[in-house]
């Protein structure tokens, strides 16, 4: 059976322009269209720009591995939404992820979980992978933040269909206290949590568990095999830092693959 890859997503937020955005995803382009790890699938790569930049981010990617999205969709199907963007057009225009439920679009816009079911239900229909941002909003005990995020993940699912729970589905773990922090949570913290959200998540073969929130370089090292990627910020906005985590990613992936198959061979 083959192995999961490991998954690394960055969104730019509101942070870059449009020439900036077109610079990085043309130096990722040049820089890792081509990486073997990335070619073979040991390691999944999607960019989630700003709206106004995903034609031609599609465009840079086209024909590469590496998957684009939008940083959010509306609730409902096209119609009269003056200033939203549809789950459909998104689909059209060659999208393969979409981001629901970030902490930000709840403080800032008020998004409860009624809306981010909607907007799952409906990324799903159009087949584009969510990338359902989920996490506590207190620092706490992990066995607490299972829970409150295990909560999170039946909400948002709780109007898919039977067939929309099989399709892939990326679940970013992102401690809302730790959004923007100097630091991660600790190595402790996001394992126990991770491995709880996994284990819910069981039922769902085609799901992978992320990290977000502070998440930079040797964080994929330290946590190996406790996560299955991580959702990057502000630190990988420089390419040569996201191509070092890429590179980080396809050595653990290797190690990983060498692993599994002395195992087989003493099996």
């Amino acid at each position: 059976m083959a192995h999961a890859p490991i998954t690394l997503g960055i969104s730019f937020k509101m942070y870059f322009g449009y020439a900036q955005t077109l610079d990085w995803c043309r130096q990722i382009a040049n820089r890792l269209a081509h990486h073997p790890a990335v070619i073979d699938g040991r390691v999944s790569l999607f960019v989630l720009p700003s709206f106004p930049a995903l034609a031609p981010v599609l465009d840079c990617f086209a024909n590469t591995p590496v998957g684009v999205g939008g940083q959010n969709l509306y609730q409902a199907p096209p119609g009269a939404y003056t200033g939203e963007v549809s789950g459909a057009m998104l689909a059209e225009m060659g999208c393969r992820y979409v981001e629901i439920g970030h902490a930000e679009r709840r403080r800032l816009f008020a998004e409860d979980d009624g809306i981010v079911a909607t907007k799952t239900r409906i990324a799903l229909a159009q087949g584009l992978i969510p990338v359902l941002c989920i996490g506590e909003s207190d620092r706490g005990e992990p066995r607490d933040a299972i829970a409150d995020c295990r909560h999170q993940i039946d909400s948002a699912l709780a109007l898919a269909t039977p067939e929309q729970r099989s399709q892939p589905l990326v679940i970013a773990y992102e401690p809302h206290w730790a959004i923007g922090a100097s630091e991660p949570a600790s190595l402790a913290h996001i394992a126990a949590v991770c491995q709880g959200l996994r284990d819910h998540l069981s039922t769902h073969p085609s799901a992978s568990v992320i990290y977000g929130g502070s998440a930079g370089p040797d964080l994929l090292t330290r946590l190996a095999g406790k996560v299955d990627g991580l959702f990057l910020g502000r630190f990988a906005h420089d390419p040569a830092a996201f191509e070092a985590i890429v590179n980080e990613a396809s050595l653990l992936a290797s190690n990983g693959s060498a692993a599994r198959n002395e195992s087989s061979a003493s099996d």
